[in-house]
């Protein structure tokens, strides 16, 4: 269980970010960065992972110095918010997509606001975003979701009186297995119970690890070069990087490890500096990953799928925006899904664009062009 800690040290943070602490959010005490004046319209940040609310600490200043009051938690497992527990046989229920939704509601309520502005989600952030919008358009009065599409809720059987259901398709992992370069799917690996062990005792240390992890999604990869994949099958989601579709029978740290950076490298790195980098190691190695993890457990058990039926046919409505790097493979690791959300599950999306350069990671990579397209499409927002 996380403890109680203190407030990050303002000498890791960029002028004008603000490390604070707001209690009673849903049973959390969550820990927050914040810049601009409260009482401004909220631009309310949501990381993904292995992130932390650090991971937006390049585009903050800018959109405080829009305008907006910008506010970036650590998420429920995350950082320094505390008040969850994460191990790998307790109750994966807090980790659901409706109480991570009511995360995001408590939060804003406990600040002080009503609504905001926008709700800004990246990575496993874009679903929560996405979630929290899709429900309560209400309190989310627009949404930009980064590097993972939203395909919107799943579907109910229908008609299933005159047609029969169709037949399940096969496990994809047993398809991964079966293929001449055996493979396997990432957010299953990460479902295991091993996974947080194999994470915190990389062979090659912590630190290192995220350094090449990192890397490796980023669009200092060069071979990162994403498309369209034909489908749902072994040897489509064989032509997507390790990252994402490991091979069978590697750790993830032993599958970054071939791809970590040289020293010139690192040291060039103005997006992700050693010191930077320090931080996220120092939060990650005193909580562990499994906090994040039980969001994947969520997704491969799908333990909650009935729940989220519940939604059938429901679109988001609000104005919405979707944005990553042209070196992003997230855009298309799940084929159909970017198509669906720009067509179905987002009927007022006014941009949809590809940073060039950028990997998964634009609000770090590329925080100038990140900031110009948010700008634009609130901007957008109050011209209507």
């Amino acid at each position: 269980m996380a403890t109680p800690h203190a407030p990050l040290d303002p000498a890791l943070l960029p002028d004008g970010i603000r490390s604070r602490f707001v209690q009673n959010v849903n049973g959390l005490t969550v820990h927050f960065l914040e810049a601009g004046t409260h009482g401004r319209p909220c631009l309310l940040l949501l990381h993904g992972f292995p992130e932390i609310a650090y991971s937006w600490r390049r585009v903050m200043p800018a959109l405080a110095d829009a305008g907006y009051y910008v506010v970036a938690p650590d998420l429920r497992g995350y950082g320094r918010t505390t008040g969850w527990v994460a191990d790998y046989d307790s109750d994966l229920a807090p980790w659901r997509p409706v109480n991570l939704a009511r995360d995001a509601v408590g939060l804003v309520f406990a600040l002080g606001y009503r609504s905001v502005a926008a709700v800004i989600g990246h990575d496993f952030g874009s679903p929560v975003a996405a979630w929290s919008t899709l429900i309560r358009p209400d309190i989310f009065r627009s949404v930009a979701l980064m590097s993972a599409p939203f395909p919107g809720p799943p579907s109910v059987p229908f008609d299933t009186l005159n047609i029969p259901p169709s037949v399940p398709p096969e496990n994809i992992n047993v398809a991964l297995a079966r293929l001449q370069r055996p493979r396997k799917h990432y957010h299953h690996y990460f479902a295991r119970r091993q996974a947080n062990e194999e994470l915190m005792n990389a062979p090659q240390g912590l630190h290192d690890f995220l350094r090449a992890y990192y890397h490796y999604k980023s669009g200092d990869w060069t071979r990162n070069d994403p498309h369209p994949i034909a489908g749902w099958t072994a040897e489509a989601l064989a032509e997507i990087p390790t990252y994402y579709i490991m091979d069978r029978d590697r750790t993830m740290p032993e599958t970054v490890a071939p791809e970590m950076p040289t020293a010139a490298e690192i040291a060039a790195n103005a997006w992700l500096p050693d010191a930077a980098l320090a931080v996220y190691t120092q939060e990650y190695r005193r909580n562990g990953f499994q906090g994040g993890l039980q969001w994947y457990r969520v997704t491969t058990t799908g333990r909650y799928a009935g729940e989220m039926e519940l939604f059938t046919g429901r679109t988001i409505d609000v104005p919405s925006l979707f944005l990553s790097g042209k070196r992003d493979w997230g855009v298309h690791q799940t084929p159909g899904a970017l198509e669906r959300m720009r067509t179905v599950a987002c009927t007022r999306m006014t941009i949809c664009e590809l940073v060039d350069g950028s990997g998964h990671w634009p609000q770090q990579e590329n925080p100038e062009a990140t900031v110009a397209l948010l700008l634009r499409f609130l901007k957008e927002q109050q011209a209507n």
